[in-house]
C-alpha cells in the first residue's frame, strides 16, 4: 500500500483552449474537474495502476466534500482530516500547443489542533504502508520544518518516505534524510542555488542534494527525461512522446510509477518515465492506466549524456 500525504489539496478545474489571449473571451474546447494536489495525484495514479492507496488530506467546506466524493469514485481510500477553512480551488488553462497556465489559490490556514490531527492521522494510517509519499506545498499554519517532522516520525515507525516539495520545506526535510526526493529542474536549481544548463549540471546538483541528506534523488528534467541518483549508481532515462496534451499531474504520475516499481534502481526509473510520458498525452490531469503505458518507448542508460543541453534550462 502506498500512503500519500497532501497537506494542501485542491479541487482542480482544467479547461482546454485553442490559445490564451489576454483580455479576450476564450471558448474552451474541453473541461475537467478533478481532485488535485500532488499527493492526491500520486494516489490517483497508483489507483489507476490497480494498486491500493490511502490518501491523507485536510478537507473543508463544499470543495473538500467534493474531493472526497471524487476520490471515492476512483477507488481511493480517503483518510480525511476535517478543517474549518474551505479547501482551495485551482484553475488550469491548457493550450493546444501544450503550454499550461495555472492559477493556484493559497488554501486554508490550519490551526494548531488541525495540524496535530493531521500528524496523528498520518501516524495511524502508516502502519500498513510500503511507502509514504509526502507531496506539495504546505498550507498556511504549517512551518517549513513540518515535512522534516513527518520524515523523522515515519522512519521511527519503519516506513520509507518519498518527498516531493520545494524551497525551505525541502531544505529542512533533507536534514531528516528522506529515502527519495523528486525535484524538477527548477526546484533542483533552487536547492543548490545555481542555474542548470545541461544534464551534467543536473547530475551534479542531484549529487549535492544527496550530500544534504537525501538518500536518493529522482530528478525530472521535463521533456529531456529523468535522472535517478542513489547509492547503487546513477541512471538517465527518456521516452518518445508523440503529442503533449497536458502536463498537469505528469510528475505525480511519474512518482507513482517509481514507487509502484519498488522505488529503487533502473527498473523503477523506467516505470517512472513510462508513467510520466503516458500522462502528458492524456487530457487534464487524467492518470494513465497500464493500457496507456508504452515501456518500449523508454530508454534507460547508465551512460549519462553530461553535455546534453536542457531543452528548458533553468537560469
Amino acid at each position: 500500500m502506498i500512503l500519500t500525504v497532501t497537506p494542501n489539496p485542491s479541487l482542480d478545474r482544467t479547461y482546454e483552449v485553442p490559445a490564451l489571449e489576454r483580455g479576450e473571451v476564450i471558448r474552451a474546447t474541453g473541461e475537467r474537474m478533478d481532485p488535485g494536489g500532488k499527493g492526491v495525484n500520486v494516489s490517483r495514479a497508483v489507483a489507476a495502476a490497480g494498486q491500493r492507496t490511502v490518501a491523507v488530506l485536510p478537507l473543508g467546506g463544499a470543495p473538500g466534500a467534493l474531493i472526497a466524493e471524487l476520490l471515492d469514485a476512483q477507488g481511493i481510500e480517503v483518510a480525511p482530516v476535517p478543517v474549518a477553512g474551505a479547501t482551495r480551488s485551482n484553475i488550469a488553462l491548457a493550450e493546444s500547443d501544450g503550454v499550461l497556465t495555472k492559477i493556484n489559490a493559497p488554501g486554508p490556514e490550519l490551526s494548531a489542533e488541525e495540524q496535530e490531527l493531521l500528524l496523528d492521522t498520518v501516524r495511524a494510517q502508516s502502519r500498513d504502508a510500503d511507502w509514504i509519499a509526502c507531496c506539495g506545498s504546505l498550507p498556511r499554519g504549517l512551518t517549513p520544518s513540518w515535512y522534516a517532522d513527518v520524515v523523522t516520525r515515519a522512519h521511527a515507525g519503519g516506513a520509507r518516505i518519498a518527498l516531493d516539495t520545494s524551497g525551505r520545506a525541502l531544505l529542512e526535510a533533507l536534514r531528516a534524510r528522506p529515502d527519495v526526493v523528486k525535484p524538477n529542474a527548477e526546484e533542483l536549481a533552487e536547492a543548490v542555488g545555481r542555474p542548470l544548463a545541461t544534464v551534467g549540471d543536473a547530475l551534479k546538483a542531484a549529487e549535492e542534494v544527496r550530500g544534504m541528506g537525501a538518500r536518493a534523488v529522482l530528478a525530472s528534467l521535463g521533456a529531456d527525461g529523468q535522472l535517478l541518483v542513489q547509492d547503487a549508481g546513477a541512471w538517465f532515462a527518456h521516452a518518445r512522446v508523440d503529442a503533449v496534451r497536458s502536463n498537469v499531474g505528469a510528475g505525480d504520475s511519474s512518482l507513482a510509477g517509481f514507487l509502484i516499481a519498488g522505488g529503487s534502481g533502473p527498473e523503477a526509473l523506467a516505470s517512472a518515465v513510462a508513467h510520466g510520458a503516458a500522462a502528458v498525452q492524456l487530457p487534464g490531469s487524467v492518470m494513465p492506466t497500464p493500457a496507456d503505458l508504452d515501456p518500449a518507448a523508454v530508454t534507460v542508460t547508465a551512460e549519462i549524456p553530461l553535455d546534453r543541453v536542457l531543452t528548458e534550462p533553468v537560469s
